[in-house]
């Protein structure tokens, strides 16, 4: 642990760390209420809805994670022309998130709508529709101009068509000499080769390395997919077993943090942002990974996408 006089000074270098965050940006909306009757047109409970809340979601949440902790975010991403979309900016500006929004007219924003009764999710409806080729290539620009203005760039991706240049985004930024950490989705992971770090969960890996039985077998795969990969490193997040690191140097394994976990949805999101921030912030990656640790711990403690603040972290 760190002296008060080393947390100060950590948070200094955290206020000078600036990290670039592109993916898929989605505004979740959550609808609190009651269930006191099944409806009588069909088997279902009827929700009288009480309250509503939005939330930045997705990449977006990676961004205030970051901002939340202290940090500079600046946020690339695609979102459509309308009153999500808005929302989803209106919040960010709130959460002092750094936009650079490319508003395509023929697509929604990605809208996540979870109907929740006595902190028990009923119901979630989705809306979501991928970009243009031609806006995501205006954002492509962007990411080039923006990229001598940040330490570090996390790519966030969530499958909803807004990292489909990903490939190129990786190469772009190592050959500016920049820490490129990547949230990857699906099992198609060669397009994220030569990145610095990639974060799969515990399931994520699995649906692209296949079973193992002990964690001998987990590090044999682990390498396997760092060395074919050309990463630098791979952090498998492994719930309540915690988080191991695998990179050429050793792996290096750290027991969850959490003492309840009250919900897990965005805890991927705080763990990439609070490892870019730390990393930008001058860290080496054993003890970057740490913090993110600890972060995680914080955040399943807290209902939805939720954040982790400078008074959590550095208790």
């Amino acid at each position: 642990m760190l002296s008060p006089e080393g947390k100060k000074m950590l948070q200094r270098a955290v206020a000078k760390a600036r990290v670039m965050v592109v993916g898929d940006v989605m505004l979740d909306r959550y609808w609190f209420g009651d269930v006191e009757r099944i409806s009588p047109e069909a088997p279902v409970p009827v929700a009288r809805i009480r309250r509503t809340e939005e939330r930045a979601g997705g990449a977006a949440n990676v961004a205030r994670n970051i901002a939340a902790l202290g940090g500079q975010a600046y946020l690339l991403a695609v979102v459509g022309d309308d009153e999500a979309g808005r929302s989803l900016e209106n919040l960010l500006l709130a959460d002092k998130v750094n936009i650079y929004f490319h508003r395509d007219s023929n697509i929604d924003t990605t809208v996540k709508l979870r109907v929740l009764a006595r902190q028990q999710q009923l119901l979630r409806i989705d809306f979501e529709s991928e970009p243009s080729h031609e806006v995501l290539a205006a954002k492509l620009d962007d990411f080039r101009a923006l990229l001598p203005n940040v330490d570090v760039v996390i790519l966030s991706d969530y499958g909803k068509g807004g990292l489909r240049h990903v490939q190129m985004m990786i190469e772009i930024a190592r050959e500016a000499g920049k820490t490129v950490l990547v949230d990857p989705k699906g099992d198609e992971y060669e397009r994220y080769r030569g990145a610095t770090l990639l974060t799969p969960n515990r399931s994520e890996f699995k649906q692209v390395a296949g079973k193992w039985i002990n964690d001998s077998e987990l590090a044999q795969k682990a390498e396997s997919l760092r060395a074919s990969l050309d990463l630098d490193a791979l952090l498998v997040t492994r719930s309540e077993e915690g988080m191991t690191l695998f990179r050429k140097q050793g792996v290096v394994h750290k027991p969850t943090h959490a003492h309840e976990v009250f919900d897990v949805s965005g805890a991927g999101d705080t763990v990439i942002a609070t490892l870019g921030l730390m990393l930008a912030a001058g860290l080496e990656m054993p003890e970057a990974m740490d913090w993110s640790n600890r972060a995680a711990g914080v955040v399943v403690a807290k209902l939805g996408t939720a954040v982790v603040h400078p008074d959590e972290l550095f208790a």
